[in-house]
């Protein structure tokens, strides 16, 4: 029976997960517990009673079964890149994944095993060695599984779909303490809800992903002065309109070397490299969008340029993220843009704009949880302070920029990116798939023990 008093009941689960598993693994308190509860997001302040560090799937079910007999509540740890701090829970037990980050790929299947804990740099390193790629997003550092739950919007999207489109396999431990292994011939409803329903429905310890062929990118920055961002937004709309599978255009504010915002427009091509490094072809046409303060396109491997943007976002900086799906650049969008980038409200900040077309948007919107397969951008409104701020700036800007965004835009928005507070969009994440991920949802955790992002269910 669970024990009234917090207190007595992670002592109580304390003891019995010592009886259990090396005491190394066990944390209350020390540099073990220490690290384990330092995520990304350096604003986030929560607590657990016991942090967990797991280096097998019976961990995980040790894990599981005791909070439950002791009625403690549970989160689930990948590589802590959640903004809103959802890896840890006050006063409760979080499994720390971590340790399961190994990554086995099959190169003639073009499948690779992620452990539950490995980074995007994981799955990359290990697939360079083949030749091969995987779907991710734009930064190494952040988790497989967490990014593939929730859709996982990336740079090679046009051309090979989501990081959910490629989950092929996973493995999973439910809240009664079961192992599932799900595919598409075994409980595939539960694999349909891995794609892009969020971590919901259990642990997930490991995961099947396809691979594919991409010997190098064509990709880099090219950065122009802020002046011209109305200009060259609108000459990147003509772009996106027209733009093959291969070429994923990302555009964004950020601050220039000296301070001062600049726009940003992020190309990545996957196609053949001799049509990316083309000078009259439409990746080095991006350079030609205006008068650039730096134009750098080359072609590099993919696991190294995904793993290079690392360094821009730095573990312990305090961030808040409103996110918007918005069809296009409208000349709406781009007024909004061009003044909130103009604005920001500190040299940290940001607004990224994520290109959704191509492969990705061809899939129909019942095949997988992740709804919203019409061609978009889904815009990232990033704030970002130090400790020695409140932050009180950056969540007004944040907040004045998503309400302007919100008038032409599609209902709910990127689950990956919805803090708790997004009430007026988390009813409408996953739109006509709501009702079946429910019940899916009172299936496999009918006591709502796991809500890794925002899933309505009233």
């Amino acid at each position: 029976m669970p024990d009234e008093n917090p207190g007595q009941a992670i002592a109580a689960s304390l003891r019995a997960l010592r009886l259990r598993l090396p005491a190394g693994q066990v944390h209350d308190s020390g540099p073990g517990y220490d690290d384990g509860i330092a995520l990304w997001n350096g604003a986030v302040q929560r607590r657990p009673g016991i942090l967990l560090s797991c280096t097998s799937t019976a961990d995980v079910v040790i894990g599981v079964l005791t909070a439950r007999e002791f009625g403690l509540p549970l989160s689930v740890r990948g590589r802590g890149h959640d903004f809103a701090g959802r890896a840890l829970v006050d006063g409760g037990l979080t499994l720390d994944l971590r340790p399961l980050h190994g990554v086995r790929v099959d190169p003639e299947a073009r499948i690779a095993r992620v452990g539950g804990g490995a980074s995007a740099n994981h799955l990359l390193a290990a697939a360079d060695e083949h030749g091969l790629v995987a779907a991710t997003g734009t930064i190494g550092a952040v988790g497989v599984a967490g990014l593939t739950l929730g859709g996982g919007y990336g740079p090679l999207a046009g051309r090979v779909g989501l990081a959910a489109d490629n989950l092929l396999a996973a493995e999973l431990v439910t809240a009664d303490g079961s192992v599932l292994r799900t595919d598409a011939r075994h409980d595939p409803e539960v694999l349909w809800a891995l794609r892009g329903g969020g971590g919901n429905f259990g642990v997930v310890t490991s995961m099947t992903v396809q691979l594919h062929a991409v010997p190098a990118v064509v990709t880099g920055m090219v950065l122009y002065p802020w002046k011209q961002a109305g200009q060259v937004l609108e000459r990147v709309r003509e772009a996106q309109q027209d733009c093959p599978d291969g070429l994923t255009i990302q555009v964004g504010a950020i601050p220039a070397p000296d301070g001062a915002p600049a726009l940003l427009v992020l190309p990545t091509w996957s196609g053949d490299v001799a049509t990316g490094t083309d000078p009259s072809g439409p990746v080095m046409a991006l350079t030609r969008l205006g008068d650039p303060l730096l134009a750098q396109l080359d072609a590099v491997p993919y696991a190294a340029t995904v793993a290079g943007r690392d360094a821009m976002f730095p573990d312990g900086r305090h961030v808040t993220i409103r996110t918007r799906s918005v069809p296009e650049l409208s000349d709406q969008v781009i007024g909004i843009v061009d003044r909130f980038g103009g604005e920001l409200p500190t040299p940290m900040s940001g607004i990224s704009l994520h290109h959704f077309h191509g492969a990705a948007a061809r899939i129909a919107p019942a095949d997988t949880a992740f709804v919203l397969r019409r061609p978009h951008l889904m815009t990232e409104t990033i704030g970002v302070w130090t400790a020695e701020d409140t932050g009180e700036n950056a969540h007004r800007w944040a907040d004045e920029a998503s309400a302007a965004l919100a008038r032409h835009a599609f209902p709910g928005g990127y689950a990956n990116l919805l803090g708790p507070d997004a009430v007026d969009q988390i009813p409408d994440i996953y739109g006509d798939n709501l009702a079946r991920l429910r019940q899916i949802k009172t299936a496999v955790d009918p006591d709502g023990i796991f809500s890794g992002t925002p899933l309505p269910l009233a």
